[in-house]
């Protein structure tokens, strides 16, 4: 007899008592559910590629809101896919030990010894998140370079050391860990052709991921309200050519560059759409999926 995790996964089919369904289990401050109904028809059984990072993993409410959106995703009929950044994370233990952190475009150069303090610190994070999931009774695994590894890289360039570039993702291996109802959480690292770690930006990786089995949507968790215009105003909506302009004439800069290019990149190769939004917001997943307004940053081709 199966175990029923993700308690009872509600019928889709449309009746009356469907909102009163979603109500039981829907947060106080998420969106209003008179929207939710249209949407869970628009995104059931879709893939949804989720990257978080930044402050929502330092800080245990915003995470808890991120981890209840997951399993109310997972409740509700869609596949949602985890993948965990860890940056703020890793500058916490290097500067503990006074190593100090240099950046080529928004790339941290990373040799042997940084290498090791990586990848501990992006075991402890995805073992958080797959302990906070099964804690709300969804079925959680941990996908590490230890364990479960799909991503297989190479390197990036010479000068930036231990930093790869995704190649290939073990679709075949995901797919078997979706079918047997799992949550996916991924850690941004991968293996290269001799099987030695690498760091993986983990918006780079998302997308890597979210091209790989064609996701409905990839949802980039930053912590800002997604692109600005030059006015600091978030713009609501993109096509891939505006977002290059954007680029282009500099009004996209910094760590938002990696970001933005990904997404373009996502959008040439199968992803339907992509959204950067703002994961210091309370619900920020629900509010982009399940409401008109959405949240963020929508690109699509």
């Amino acid at each position: 007899h199966k175990k029923n995790y993700c308690q009872n996964q509600i019928t889709m089919s449309p009746n009356k008592n469907l909102s009163d369904k979603i109500k039981e289990f829907w947060p106080k401050n998420g969106p209003s559910t008179r929207e939710v109904e249209k949407y869970i028809k628009k995104y059931s059984k879709e893939k949804i590629v989720i990257k978080c990072g930044g402050k929502v993993l330092l800080d245990s409410a915003l995470l808890n809101d991120l981890i209840e959106d997951v399993v109310i995703l997972k409740k509700l009929g869609l596949t949602p896919i985890l993948i965990h950044g860890g940056g703020l994370g890793i500058k916490k233990k290097l500067d503990a030990q006074n190593i100090e952190s240099k950046f080529i475009m928004g790339l941290r150069i990373t040799d042997e010894k940084m290498i090791t303090i990586v990848e501990n610190v992006m075991i402890e994070f995805n073992k958080e998140i797959v302990n906070a999931l099964e804690k709300k009774s969804c079925k959680a695994k941990p996908i590490t370079i230890k364990k479960n590894n799909i991503i297989y890289v190479e390197q990036e360039s010479k000068e930036l050391g231990y930093v790869g570039k995704p190649k290939r993702i073990d679709i075949k291996l995901l797919k078997e860990i979706i079918k047997k109802d799992f949550v996916p959480v991924i850690t941004p690292m991968g293996l290269d052709d001799k099987g030695f770690p690498y760091n993986v930006n983990a918006d780079t990786a998302a997308g890597a991921l979210a091209k790989s089995i064609k996701s409905r949507r990839l949802i980039l968790l930053t912590d800002v309200g997604g692109v600005l215009d030059n006015n600091d105003k978030t713009v609501s909506e993109i096509n891939t050519s505006q977002a290059k302009e954007l680029i282009n004439n500099k009004t996209i800069h910094g760590g938002m560059i990696p970001k933005v290019k990904t997404c373009i990149d996502a959008i040439n190769n199968g992803v339907r759409a992509v959204v950067i939004i703002d994961g210091r917001k309370p619900h920020s997943v629900l509010f982009e999926l399940f409401s008109d307004q959405g949240s963020g940053t929508l690109i699509r081709k």
